[in-house]
């Protein structure tokens, strides 16, 4: 698909003189011409769209500068476009809702100013003018339900926090092994193709599903069925006490 700046810069999410202030500092290569009209094609709106996500994380024009330069040397533009499209995808399937806070109160019920704002800090809604964006609905509800079951809900986002920092633990020496004893040496070849490198991250997807899975369900069995017999040795004693 072909686009003029103004098109290019839409369907990306940013504005036209972010594109050309990104062509002036080489991090977008310039488009095609056809006459005094610059012509753009996937693989800008796929490297439009990797800036963006770069910048959201904190990286600086330089640093994105040399991670392109990194990977483009000897490489052309189209040579790059798997693996950023493969960075820009999204690794899961859900789609962002909306919320009002009429909502929320049937959902949680009051909701305290200490809670609403921890909710915000985690992300797990955004304010978005009078409603509220929901990055992860199955997160919400989960937290909905945990609630209704008569957990409060500053421990349930104590648990949220807790398990978002476990998970990030997790996938970072997850993806530091793929990368020291995967990745690393595929692209130590000049002649490593980054297809290869974007069909490992993709293969990486499901089995980083599938571990996480597996572990959670055979941890969550150990732990209820300890706690429950913890319970029972507990509950036990005390009427042996009792009768005694």
């Amino acid at each position: 698909m072909e686009y003029r700046i103004d098109d290019l810069a839409r369907a990306a999410g940013t504005t036209v003189r972010n594109v050309r202030v990104y062509q002036d500092r080489g991090l977008l290569p310039p488009p095609r011409r056809e006459g005094r009209t610059g012509v753009y094609g996937e693989p800008h709106l796929a490297r439009l769209r990797l800036i963006g996500q770069l910048l959201e994380r904190g990286y600086t024009f330089a640093h994105i500068g040399e991670f392109l330069e990194a990977w483009q040397r000897g490489r052309n533009l189209t040579d790059l476009l798997g693996l950023e499209q493969v960075l820009t995808t999204p690794w899961s399937d859900e789609v962002d809702d909306y919320v009002t806070a009429e909502q929320l109160l049937e959902m949680f019920g009051e909701i305290g100013e200490a809670d609403l704002q921890t909710s915000l800090e985690q992300e797990l809604i955004v304010a978005d003018g009078d409603r509220f964006r929901v990055p992860s609905p199955r997160l919400l509800h989960a937290g909905s339900e945990l609630v209704k079951a008569g957990i409060p809900l500053s421990v349930v986002l104590g648990l949220s926090a807790s398990l978002r920092a476990d998970m990030e633990a997790s996938a970072r020496r997850l993806v530091g092994a793929v990368a020291e004893h995967a990745v690393l040496p595929l692209t130590s070849s000049f002649d490593a193709s980054l297809e290869e490198v974007g069909a490992l991250i993709n293969r990486l997807k499901p089995l980083a599903q599938l571990a996480v899975d597996a572990h959670l369900a055979m941890a969550m069995e150990r732990q209820v069925r300890e706690t429950v017999e913890a319970h029972m040795q507990a509950q036990s004693a005390a009427e042996g006490s009792a009768a005694s």
